[in-house]
């Protein structure tokens, strides 16, 4: 199998015990977790009233052997521009900051598991879609 991508859909069901995500993750031999997750992820706990507790579990999450935090670099930028592109010529907008889990998924060669259906419009990448 490829490396599998969790959105952060995936890592806060995952975090919430649903089974299928947790299938999903413990089969995967390599997980990455797109730095833009982490910020989203981040986002939340700060609004959140348990953001100590769930830094911790991030931080904990991340240092296991087989998670991978992957970073943007200039190589992503071309694969974010030609999905934005294409998500623009057929008028199926999505969120920026999907765009560009999906570019580094896409870049990677990785599979995205999420919950969120509108990944399903990107055919240059792999989706795993979970039902919540």
């Amino acid at each position: 199998m490829t490396m599998l991508f969790l959105d952060t859909s995936a890592y806060s069901l995952l975090e919430g015990g649903h089974a299928e995500a947790g299938r999903n993750v413990r089969v995967a031999k390599k997980l990455a977790l797109p730095v833009i997750v982490v910020g989203e992820l981040m986002y939340g706990f700060e609004l959140g009233n348990r953001k100590a507790e769930n830094l911790a579990k991030l931080a904990q999450f991340m240092q296991a052997p087989r998670i991978h935090v992957i970073p943007v670099n200039y190589e992503t930028c071309d694969w974010y521009a030609r999905l934005y592109a294409s998500l623009r010529k057929k008028g199926r907008p999505i969120p920026v900051n999907d765009i560009w889990i999906a570019a580094l998924c896409w870049q990677h060669g990785g599979t995205l598991l999420t919950a969120d259906a509108h990944f399903l419009d990107l055919p240059q990448i792999m989706v795993r879609h979970l039902v919540i």
